[in-house]
């Protein structure tokens, strides 16, 4: 296998088919140390946000508030500030 100039990769066509992998399928990579992790996710991570919630509905205020408060918890454990 080789890495794309932009960093890509192509997954065999014989391991697409044995995971049922498709075109734009959700991915999730991770890394052991020593190796990368490339996992399938089958099910859409938004749907199942919208299943837990329901009508769940907040405000544009609401929302900032929230994204403020998880770019606060980033920064808390990363390196640099966002």
């Amino acid at each position: 296998m080789k890495v794309g100039e932009r960093y890509t990769i192509v997954i065999p066509k014989e391991i697409r088919r044995i995971l049922g992998i498709k075109k734009g399928q959700l991915m999730r990579i991770t890394s052991d140390g020593r190796r990368i992790i490339l996992e399938p996710i089958f099910e859409n991570p938004f749907e199942i946000f919208e299943r837990i919630l329901g009508d769940f509905v907040y405000s544009r205020k609401m929302r900032k508030e929230a994204e403020k408060e998880l770019l606060e918890e980033a920064s808390r454990h990363a390196d640099t500030r966002y």
